[in-house]
């Protein structure tokens, strides 16, 4: 698994990070609320193990804006507040599980393993990067409330990049989501879709950016 963990306490961050890691996770940490955002735009996680007592932004604050987001990372909350009222509040704020300090890291990393595949078995049917979302269901784009007008190409190619969870595409890649059953299609098919919806996304604060000798990536802007 590829976990994120916010906790300002750094010896417990520390000791958390070396043992996940030895059960074969991959576990990132920041130790400010602020950060927890902007990392998970970095990069896809299966899950963020969220303290509550952060510095910056409390892990409370950090849960709604996530949730408000339609953020579909599952969280599971570590903290010392160990009642009821705390663990119906924070679950009814968005959070997937709840944990108290001092535990045992074998129930952590299995609390883990239930949440990533509960996750993993959903239907994922909204994709959310900043401002804009895509309902899967509906295959609509809006930019806040407002639909976003798209030719059928450029629907496809924006539809690949949110659905993609953060990963840049690669041209080739883009082409065989787009036009599957064409082989001769040009790759500057894909050069021109990037281009109009460049101009369609202007001032939505969402960009297309192209990383040099990689491929093109869906993000919010800075």
């Amino acid at each position: 698994m590829k976990l994120l963990l916010a906790e300002d306490e750094s010896a417990l961050a520390d000791w958390l990070v070396r043992t996940l890691a030895q059960g074969g996770n991959q576990v990132d940490w920041v130790a400010d609320g602020r950060l927890v955002r902007r990392a998970l735009r970095s990069a896809p996680y299966d899950a963020l193990i969220l303290d509550l007592g952060l510095p910056g932004l409390c892990g409370e604050e950090v849960l709604q804006s996530l949730r408000d987001e339609d953020d579909p990372v599952p969280i599971l909350i570590l903290t010392a507040r160990d009642t009821l009222a705390e663990k119906v509040s924070t679950l009814r704020a968005g959070a997937d599980d709840f944990l108290a300090k001092p535990f045992e890291v074998e129930e952590l990393e299995a609390r883990l393993l239930a949440l990533v595949r509960r996750a993993r078995g959903r239907q994922q049917t909204r994709y959310v990067c900043g401002a804009l979302s895509f309902d899967a269901a509906a295959r609509r784009f809006e930019v806040g409330h407002d639909p976003l007008p798209l030719t059928a190409r450029e629907h496809a190619v924006l539809r690949a990049l949110i659905q993609s969870g953060g990963e840049p595409l690669t041209k080739r890649e883009l082409l065989d989501k787009v036009f599957p059953d064409y082989s001769d299609v040009h790759p500057e098919a894909i050069e021109v879709c990037i281009h109009r919806l460049r101009k369609r996304l202007n001032g939505t604060g969402v960009q297309i950016t192209t990383l040099r000798g990689i491929g093109y990536l869906l993000e919010a802007a800075a």
